[in-house]
């Protein structure tokens, strides 16, 4: 009951927070454990673009920080986690209301615990991928995150 309120505080968190608002994305769900983040972007006169089109920035930025985030909170305090690089393509304009859906398992938290447990591993880098969809589910751009993990906290990225 706990977890599912304070899930509830960081969306609200989020969407408030002028950074994150500015995008023109909306969380509009995180899962009290932060294994899932879904995420709202409304073509809108805040995300239209010169031609009409949802503007590619807001794209990526709507969806930029959830994979970290969630490391962050399912790995704990012991790990240091960055973004460290992204990527996104566009596949078709987006003329309506856009949905991504972040979402990491409990097989890859554990892979990255055990591949940091490895003997001379400092650190490793995880990809995740993120498309963002229409109500019917065409995608129209797909974002590739590429998020730094270590323990080691002399070695941030």
């Amino acid at each position: 009951m706990l977890d599912a309120l304070r899930s509830r505080l960081y969306r609200l968190g989020f969407n408030l927070f002028p950074a994150y608002r500015r995008t023109g994305g909306r969380v509009t769900y995180i899962a009290p454990d932060w294994q899932e983040v879904r995420v709202k972007l409304p073509l809108s006169w805040r995300t239209r673009n010169y031609v009409g089109t949802t503007f590619g920035g807001s794209m990526y930025a709507a969806v930029d920080p959830f994979y970290m985030m969630m490391l962050l909170k399912n790995l704990g305090d012991e790990y240091v986690v960055w973004d460290k690089e992204a990527e996104i393509r566009f596949k078709k304009p987006g003329r309506e209301t856009l949905y991504a859906r972040c979402t990491i398992t409990d097989e890859e938290i554990a892979a990255i615990e055990a591949e940091l447990a490895t003997e001379g591993t400092e650190s490793v880098d995880r990809h995740y991928t993120v498309d963002l969809v229409d109500s019917e589910g065409t995608v129209h751009a797909t974002v590739r995150n590429t998020v730094y993990v270590t323990t080691d906290r002399e070695k941030e990225a």
